[in-house]
């Protein structure tokens, strides 16, 4: 369901975000979504940012689910500005896979989802260490996460195994970096 206070053409964009983005599915997501299509993918999620929490089902079978892709938006918003971007539902397949990899069931940390120029220009500037000029976070394209109970090297190797976009590696901050830009590890 389509938040009801967006304008028209938002509600329009907000309930065509999923079809479109079903579409674009790659190999590896849709094999995910056939083999829970019946019941649809989950995610929860912890934001050691905001103390927000938020669990929801974001897909049934091939459809993306337009009300939890913006319930997903405003979660994963620049927590330092309050601006919210839009992420890439294929984000989402990888967490989901890289948890059923993993066996587990518990939700993610969120350490840092949406981040706007302005945030990631002040934190280039101020040395904060992995911070990309050309960031994925920018374009809603990366998530940094970690799961509570798995080791980070698990955590990572699983993403690493998914080959399906950038994986980062920052044990001394206690996270992982999962994009879906093209397929590289640091």
């Amino acid at each position: 369901m389509t938040p009801p206070h967006l304008p028209a053409r938002r509600r329009f964009l907000a309930r065509t975000t999923g079809l479109a983005a079903a579409a674009a599915l790659p190999a590896w997501a849709r094999a995910s979504a056939s083999s829970s299509s019946a019941e649809g993918r989950s995610l929860e999620f912890f934001h050691t940012h905001t103390r927000e929490r938020l669990g929801l089902v974001y897909a049934v079978g091939d459809q993306f689910q337009p009300d939890s892709l913006w319930r997903l938006n405003r979660f994963l918003r620049d927590h330092y500005t309050g601006e919210v971007g839009s992420m890439d539902p294929l984000l989402f397949e990888q967490l989901h896979r890289v948890r059923e990899l993993l066996g587990a069931s518990m939700h993610y940390e969120v350490i840092s989802g949406y981040r706007c120029p302005e945030t990631n220009g002040r934190l280039r500037q101020q040395g904060s260490g992995g911070v990309a000029k050309k960031s994925l976070h920018m374009e809603g394209r990366a998530i940094d996460v970690r799961l509570p109970g798995v080791p980070l090297a698990e955590l990572r190797d699983a993403a690493l195994s998914l080959q399906a976009g950038g994986v980062g590696f920052y044990p001394e901050s206690q996270f992982v970096h999962i994009d879906t830009g093209r397929v590289r590890r640091w």
